[in-house]
Order: structure tokens, then sequence, then C-alpha cells
């Protein structure tokens, strides 16, 4: 039987190398540690080697890469009383690891109901046609609102993108009609606009001939021509209107 011995010394020494080696905690470049001292904080560590003392010092461990969280369909009532449901992802991350470890519980579930609450008030104030058309502008206008409410948690809110804008059927059939009235109403005003451009061009053009009689001849020449290269039998004798206005004078 072999018998070990070990003086007190080479104890403690064993306890301190024990102790350092459970102290060591390594952060990777995109983590940081927020480290208690005794309860109360003392500092923020990383990224690199850090050392954490057992039972006295307590590290919690913050990663600062941009988080993509998807919004669950959230249902909406538009401003016209139409009732969507609506998705959208939040691109946000924790630039002060201090504040979203002590000034909120659970950073990511309280971004996360925010999300969902600030997706129903802002889109809940506009119209149906604008949040179809202006997704660009409501995207701002929610990423606005959650960074400035989440600052005091030491997260940055990036991007807000909205997916998809779900609508039922009679919905839809009624976006359909209103958009074939929308194009009926601007074939119209635009061939209206074309008729009324026309009517201005006949009026300067009869302008211009009333001015110079011969152009009014040459006018009939043209239209001689026109009609022969037609290969018809129609035979036209243009008579000048002041003859006929002679004519009629004598009756």
């Amino acid at each position: 039987m072999i018998g070990f011995t070990f003086s007190f010394g080479t104890i403690i020494i064993l306890i301190v190398v024990v102790i350092i080696a459970s102290s060591i905690r390594i952060f990777r470049e995109y983590e940081r540690g927020v480290v208690f001292l005794l309860g109360r904080f003392w500092k923020v560590k990383g990224p690199g080697l850090a050392l954490i003392m057992p039972i006295v010092q307590q590290a919690v461990r913050i990663d600062l890469r941009t988080i993509v969280f998807d919004v669950p369909p959230q249902d909406v009532i538009t401003r016209d009383n139409v009732s969507v449901k609506v998705n959208a992802v939040v691109y946000f991350r924790v630039v002060d690891p201090e504040k979203a470890v002590i000034q909120v519980a659970r950073y990511l579930e309280a971004t996360s109901q925010l999300s969902q609450t600030t997706l129903r008030a802002v889109l809940g104030k506009h119209e149906l046609d604008a949040l179809l058309a202006e997704r660009e502008q409501l995207n701002a206008d929610i990423q606005k609102v959650l960074d400035a409410q989440t600052d005091a948690w030491g997260i940055k809110v990036s991007n807000v993108e909205i997916k998809h804008v779900d609508i039922n059927e009679s919905m839809i059939r009624a976006i359909a009609r209103q958009a074939e009235a929308e194009r009926e109403r601007r074939a119209k005003v635009i061939h209206a606009d074309g008729e009324l451009q026309a009517s201005e061009k006949l009026l300067q053009a009869a302008q211009t001939l009333a001015r110079e009689p011969q152009a009014m001849q040459l006018r009939y020449l043209q239209t001689l021509t026109t009609i022969a290269a037609d290969k018809n039998s129609t035979i036209v004798f243009p008579i000048p209107i002041e003859l006929l206005g002679n004519l009629l004078n004598k009756r």
C-alpha cells in the first residue's frame, strides 16, 4: 500500500490553482461580460480573457450581434376600419450591456412584446391605402418609436420591415373594383384631355389658314394628292368657299 502525504503549502497551492482555473472566462469578439462584485455592478469585461472570482463575482454573458426577431401576425384595425393581419421583422442589437442586464429583465422578451404592441399602435393610425403603398414610411415610423423606447434598455433598433399584409377575400374584391374604377376614370380623363388638345390645335390651324388664303388652296391640293394615292374612282372638284358665297348672294 502506497501512501501520499501533502503538506499544508501544497494544499494551498492546489486550492489556488483550482480557483484560478474556475475563474477563467473567455469572451468572444461579439460578447461582453457584465460583472457583479458582491451583488453590485462592477464593470463590463471582454472581449478576450477575463478572470471572474468564484462566489465573490458573477458574470452575465451578453451577445452584441444583431438579433433578427420575427413579429408574429398581429390583428390590426386600420383608420378606415379595415381588419388586416400584419407581421414584420425587427433588427436590433445590444449597444450597452450594463443597461440591458440591469434596466430590464429578459431584454429579448421585452423587445418582442414591445414590437408587437408598437406594430398594432402605429399601423392603426393609418388607412389601408397607406398601409399598402407607403411601407417604407411606416417602417421608419415603427423603427423610430421602438428605438426611442428601447434606448433606456441599452438596445438599438436598426431596422423594421413589414413582411405581409393579409386581407380577407371580400376586401380584396372591393379593392379590385376600386382599382378598375380608377383606371376607367384615368382613361376618360386622358381621352377628354386629348380631345381638348386636338380642338386647340384645330383652332390654331383654322386661324392660320384664315390669315393666308393661298394656304387653303395648298391644302386642297394636298387633299387631292392623298385621295389619288388610294387608287379609287372618287373625283373631287374643290370649289372655293368665296365662289359659293357669291352664288348664294345672287339668289
